[in-house]
């Protein structure tokens, strides 16, 4: 399989070469040629497979081409035994026909597990094989950079840097990354928000001079792995609640894009998907931008959700290569117009084919303290606040009652503990391997909003 450009000007490359690569040469992000098609009978007979043997029947089109059959099992197996549920991505029942999917039970306590512990090991086994070493850099709201770590903390063929905002991530975000010391870790606080560590790591990519020689990969979902891997846990939810002889459908909370950008293609893959629900908190770009044909960037907002807290979404430009046929001079000529401003909506045909794709909902801070409220006093169930606005938006936005709605619960509450008490509830306690969490040292470098100021002290540290 070859992956190919949104932007249409750089080569297209192996699935190897996109994973080390992560943003196009010409600023556009990777994509396959073509996707595998998986019919309802092949889907049916997932239905007694675990969730390692599932990963390992969806991944294998995407990789083939590099990394054997065996290979990968032996990688999907490793990253999935270390989450500390035997069925991976449980599914808790809230209502007759409302579930949530538990996407919280590896290391970091994110979904971005289900990605970055995989990644980590393709990684290394691209890197060993190729006898090179990268240089990683990467922007996190809070989740990323921690899943991230965890990944590939171990390696010594990868030098990570993760920026995040500073005091804009959770404390236990926070320290889930700078209580990592490992050689190779090194954590990065930006005077800034999400957005302006996002765009350092963009502009580092578009010029990599500052490395003398050296590679950048990513490890944000703008790397093509990401996503792949996030595909799978849609055919485990949907299999699991009777796919594909019956449609599911999912709400998502979204900041950047990447995670229902994941159940779009599994949808074009094959799988049964009635309705996926775009669900934001009051960075609401892309609410506004489904619902009303709205593409315009408003001053952040923090919120009791700071994973969300972001004001362009990056992959956002997969799903509008698509919506624009492919046609990345199209494309390019379009974000070109929304991001100095000139251009503020999409062409009303590719506008209304996101309406038919998504249906989409804002929730602002209020509202997702009365759902964690209310969801524990109900059904003795805690969610954290991004799980909360995808139940609320969710049943907001539900046109098929008879259709199981599933919403991904992207993060253990204990790791919004602002949120859960605003919403009268008790803090959980830590999960056992994180019960000394607080009372770790941490090792974090502040630095001004300044990307040469970035970039100086990442060369000081290789």
């Amino acid at each position: 399989m070859r992956y190919i450009s949104t932007r249409g000007q750089a080569p297209s490359l192996s699935f190897e070469d996109v994973l080390l690569t992560g943003l196009a040469s010409d600023g556009g992000l990777y994509v396959p040629e073509t996707l595998p098609q998986f019919s309802h009978q092949e889907i049916a007979s997932w239905s007694t497979l675990n969730y390692a043997d599932l990963a390992h029947k969806i991944l294998l089109p995407f990789v083939e081409e590099d990394i054997s059959s065996s290979e990968l099992k032996t990688m999907v197996d490793e990253t999935y035994a270390s989450f500390n549920h035997k069925a991976v991505a449980p599914l808790i029942q809230l209502g007759h026909n409302e579930w949530v999917l538990e996407l919280f039970h590896g290391p970091t306590l994110a979904f971005k597990d289900f990605a970055l512990q995989l990644l980590g090991r393709l990684m290394d086994n691209a890197l060993i094989k190729r006898d090179k070493h990268l240089v990683i850099m990467g922007a996190t709201s809070g989740d990323t950079g921690s899943a991230a770590i965890e990944g590939c903390k171990h390696s010594n063929r990868v030098q990570m840097f993760i920026l995040h905002p500073h005091e804009r991530v959770s404390e236990v975000q926070r320290r889930q990354m700078t209580t990592l010391l490992g050689d190779n870790v090194h954590n990065i606080a930006v005077r800034g928000n999400f957005d302006d560590c996002q765009q350092m790591v963009k502009q580092s990519f578009s010029d990599q001079s500052f490395l003398k020689g050296g590679q950048l990969g990513a490890v944000n979902s703008i790397n093509w792995a990401r996503i792949m891997a996030q595909v799978v846990y849609y055919f485990y939810a949907a299999v699991a609640l009777g796919g594909p002889h019956r449609p599911v459908s999912f709400s998502v909370p979204t900041g950047n894009f990447g995670d229902i950008y994941a159940g779009y293609l599994a949808k074009k893959m094959g799988l049964p998907i009635q309705q996926l629900v775009v669900a934001t908190n009051q960075n609401d770009i892309l609410h506004r931008c489904i619902s009303a044909n709205q593409y315009q960037k408003h001053g952040l907002v923090q919120t009791l959700s700071p994973s969300m807290d972001i004001m362009v979404s990056s992959n956002f430009e997969r799903l509008l290569f698509d919506l624009y046929d492919r046609d990345g001079a199209a494309l390019s000529e379009l974000l070109t117009g929304l991001n100095n401003g000139t251009v503020s909506s999409l062409e009303p045909k590719r506008w209304e084919k996101a309406r038919e794709l998504f249906s989409s909902h804002c929730v602002d801070d209020e509202t997702t303290c009365r759902v964690i409220s209310q969801i524990a006093q109900q059904h003795n169930y805690l969610l954290d606040p991004h799980s909360a606005i995808g139940v609320e938006a969710g049943r907001v936005c539900n046109q098929h009652p008879e259709v199981p709605m599933v919403t991904l619960a992207t993060a253990h509450p204990v790791k919004f503990s602002e949120a859960i008490v605003k919403a009268g509830q008790v803090v959980p306690p830590l999960p056992s391997h994180l019960t000394d969490l607080l009372d770790r040292p941490e090792r974090c470098e502040v630095l001004d909003n300044n990307l040469s100021k970035v970039q100086d002290y990442m060369m000081s540290q290789l």
